[in-house]
């Protein structure tokens, strides 16, 4: 299975890309282990790896609109915690359902772990969906006025806050 890593660790910025394949949500979770463990922010790793999981997961399987087209998962460290990213080729949001047999635990487990979350439909191909995770114990900030945290760029600035409009 291919992927393709960029790390600017220097930054706190861990990239990969990945096939769309089931295989490749395990592999994201062991790459946000081996991120948090690098900035020394074991303290959400269960948090952000269940985070990763369900939106590489949503990816995988809701987003066939392009065939071909891959995953990319983005990891930006923030203060006292991380900004997940997972980017896909497909334009359509992430919807909330009402759990039944067949599913629809994965954003509202999202919805609790993390701090806040969203997506951004801003690229010319696709969408990208996020969501922030901190240990409020390290934080600077309080998470819900947002201080404490790095800015990412024009994203964190212009999205969609889905978890609280739905």
């Amino acid at each position: 299975m291919r992927t393709t890593a960029a790390t600017n660790d220097e930054h706190g910025v861990m990239s990969w890309q990945w096939r769309r394949h089931p295989r490749c949500v395990a592999l994201a979770r062991a790459q946000v282990r081996k991120a948090l463990a690098v900035w020394g922010l074991a303290g959400i790793e269960e948090s952000a790896v269940l985070v990763v999981s369900e939106l590489v997961t949503n990816a995988v399987v809701h987003a066939r609109v392009s065939p071909g087209r891959e995953i990319l998962t983005r990891f930006v460290r923030q203060d006292g915690g991380v900004r997940i990213e997972v980017h896909d080729a497909s334009d359509e949001p992430p919807v909330r359902r009402v759990p039944d047999e067949s599913g629809g635990l994965g954003l509202l487990l999202v919805d609790e772990l993390a701090d806040r979350w969203g997506g951004v439909a801003e690229r010319a191909i696709g969408k990208t969906v996020w969501a922030v995770v901190v240990d409020p114990a390290t934080a600077r900030g309080d998470p819900a006025d947002g201080e404490g945290y790095a800015s990412c760029g024009k994203a964190e600035h212009t999205c969609d806050t889905w978890r609280h409009s739905v």
